[in-house]
């Protein structure tokens, strides 16, 4: 009878961890999708890995397409160039108010008016299990109490998020 509770609970375990770490693949995964996405201009796919209630508040998939696709037509007329968008890694994956929760934290490198910029951000990555999809949420609007009410009522977590860094990068001439 322990034997048998012993292997029923080690079984229990076992499956909790390998759904768990399927999760965080998971995460990694359409966070690189989405990551690659920005690089190569298809918004499509960014819009698809963006919270749902982000691109109700932008007016629809088809308002929002249009609204980030004309702001980044303009910032490359103006100069702009997104040169990198990594994804450095995922952190643990917590199950908070009904969610799968996550960090993901990125690296982009830009170059604007013949400056080059790095920034360190990050994502805040929640699961959809009905939907088997991460969807993200640059974790600096959590900051917005009046956004955050909007698309996350109620919204608390034990996610350690940090702050985003950004600095200039020196040309290489």
């Amino acid at each position: 009878m322990i034997l048998r509770k012993s292997i029923l609970f080690v079984l229990q375990l076992i499956l909790i961890t390998s759904v768990c770490s399927q999760t965080k693949e998971d995460a990694l995964r359409d966070a690189k999708i989405t990551s690659k996405a920005t690089l190569k201009e298809d918004y499509k796919t960014v819009l698809k890995h963006t919270l749902p209630k982000i691109v109700e508040l932008m007016g629809g998939k088809d308002t929002a397409l249009n609204t980030i696709e004309s702001t980044f037509n303009k910032m490359k007329s103006e100069g702009f160039v997104f040169e990198k968008a990594d994804i450095l890694n995922v952190s643990e994956i917590i199950k908070e108010q009904n969610q799968f929760r996550c960090v993901i934290e990125g690296y982009n490198q830009m170059k604007m008016s013949g400056q080059r910029i790095g920034s360190k951000s990050y994502l805040l990555g929640i699961y959809d299990e009905k939907e088997k999809i991460w969807y993200f949420l640059e974790a600096k609007q959590l900051k917005n109490k009046a956004m955050l009410n909007q698309i996350l009522p109620s919204f608390k977590t034990s996610l350690d998020i940090p702050e985003s860094e950004m600095k200039y990068i020196p040309n290489d001439n």
